[in-house]
C-alpha cells in the first residue's frame, strides 16, 4: 500500500469516527493544516523530478478534496444530530396552564371603550366604525368645513401626498367622518357611537399624534338639546360612578354642531389633587351640539325633517380621570411595569353591573 492510500483511509477513518464537531475539526487541521499530515507529504515535491512531482501532486490533491469532502459530510451529519438532540431537550408542553407570572392585561385604553360601549348600549346605541384614511370630502367638507374656512386650521393635519385622481388623503383628525359615512349609508332614525384612533401632530404631556375618541350620533325627527342633555347626564354619572354628578353646558363653535356646546363636571381642585363630584368646581371633558343643518343636507337629509344631537370626547383624557393617570404619554410607551400597575385582567369584561367604577 502506497504512503497516500495509507494516509487516505487512516484519515477517512477518523472523519467517521469523530463524535461532535470539535472532534471533526481536529482531524481537519490534523490532516489539513500547516502543519497537517497532507500539507506534509506535499513538502516533498521540491526533491522530485518533473515527471514524478507531476504524478504525486494529482495524487495529493485529489486525497485533499476526498478529505474535505467527507469532512463536510459528516460536519452535516453532526449538524442535523444535534439540532435533533437540542429539539428533543427544549420540548413544551403547550397543554400545561399559564405561569401566573405571565398573565396578560387588558390596556386601559381598552377597558375604557369597553364601558363606555356598555353604558351607551344601555341607551340603544349601537356601534359604528370607519377607516383611518380618509378623504377631504368625509373629514372636513361635509362636516361644514367650507375650503380655505378658517376652521380647517383648528386641527394640525397629517396630509398624504395628492392622489392621481386628484383627491387629498389624510389620517383622519377626529371620529366624525363616521358619522357622515352612517348617515350617507343608514336611513334615520340613527343611535351610533364611533370609537377610534385619530390622528393630529402634537406632542406633549397632554397631547399625542395618535389617540382615542369616541363620538355619538343621534338623528330622527325629535330629538333635541333635552335629550342631549339626559344622555351625557347619564353617561358621565355612570362613568365615573357618582349618582347626582352635576353638569353644566357652555356655548361654544364646532362647524358641524349649531347650537354647539362644551360640557363640563363638578370637581374639585383642594391641595393640588383633582377628585370627581360635586364639590363647587368645574373641569370641562367633552364637545356637543346639535348636528348643524348644512351636515343634514351633505347626507341627503332634509333639515326640514330630521335633527339630532352629536358629542365627542377623548378616551385617554376620560381614562386619565377615572383612574389617575398623570401623563398621556405613558399610554404608548409600552412599559410593563406601567400597564401591571394599570392594566386590567383580560377576563374583566366591563357591564353595567360590574367593572365599570374601579
Amino acid at each position: 500500500m502506497s504512503e497516500i492510500d495509507q494516509l487516505r483511509g487512516e484519515v477517512l477513518a477518523a472523519v467517521t469516527a469523530a463524535s461532535d464537531v470539535p472532534a471533526l475539526e481536529n482531524v481537519r487541521v490534523d490532516a489539513l493544516g500547516k502543519k497537517g499530515r497532507v500539507t506534509g507529504l506535499m513538502k516533498n515535491l521540491g526533491t522530485m523530478s518533473p515527471e514524478d512531482r507531476k504524478t504525486f501532486g494529482q495524487q495529493l490533491n485529489l486525497l485533499k478534496t476526498e478529505i474535505e469532502d467527507a469532512i463536510t459530510a459528516r460536519r452535516a451529519t453532526l449538524d442535523s444530530a444535534a439540532l435533533d438532540a437540542k429539539l428533543a431537550t427544549e420540548k413544551m408542553d403547550v397543554t400545561l396552564p399559564v405561569r401566573p407570572e405571565l398573565k396578560g392585561s387588558l390596556h386601559p385604553i381598552s377597558q375604557t371603550m369597553d364601558e363606555m360601549a356598555a353604558i351607551f348600549g344601555a341607551m340603544g346605541f349601537t356601534i359604528a366604525e370607519g377607516p383611518d384614511v380618509e378623504d377631504d370630502f368625509h373629514n372636513f367638507t361635509a362636516l361644514n368645513f367650507p375650503p380655505g374656512h378658517p376652521a380647517r386650521e383648528m386641527h394640525d393635519t397629517f396630509f398624504l401626498p395628492t392622489a392621481p385622481d386628484g383627491n387629498r388623503y389624510l389620517l383622519r383628525t377626529h371620529t366624525s367622518p363616521v358619522q357622515i359615512r352612517t348617515m350617507l349609508s343608514e336611513k334615520p332614525p340613527i343611535r351610533v357611537i364611533i370609537p377610534g384612533r385619530t390622528y393630529r401632530c402634537d406632542y406633549d404631556m397632554t397631547h399625542t399624534p395618535m389617540f382615542h375618541q369616541i363620538e355619538g350620533l343621534v338623528i330622527d325627527t325629535e330629538t333635541n338639546m333635552t335629550h342631549l342633555k339626559g344622555c351625557l347626564q347619564e353617561f358621565v354619572r355612570s362613568f365615573f360612578g357618582v349618582d347626582d354628578l352635576t353638569i353644566r353646558f357652555r356655548p361654544s363653535f364646532f362647524p358641524f354642531t349649531e347650537p354647539s356646546a362644551e360640557m363640563d363636571i363638578g370637581c374639585s381642585r383642594q391641595g393640588g389633587e383633582l377628585k370627581i363630584g360635586n364639590y363647587g368646581d368645574w373641569l370641562e371633558i367633552l364637545g356637543c351640539g346639535m348636528v348643524h343643518p348644512n351636515v343634514l343636507k351633505s347626507c341627503g337629509l332634509d333639515p326640514e325633517v330630521y335633527q339630532g344631537f352629536a358629542f365627542g370626547m377623548g378616551v385617554e383624557r376620560v381614562a386619565m380621570l377615572k383612574y389617575g393617570i398623570p401623563d398621556l404619554r405613558t399610554f404608548f410607551e409600552s412599559d410593563l411595569r406601567w400597564l401591571k400597575h394599570y392594566g386590567f385582567a383580560a377576563l374583566d369584561v366591563p357591564s353595567l353591573t360590574g367593572g365599570l367604577n374601579r
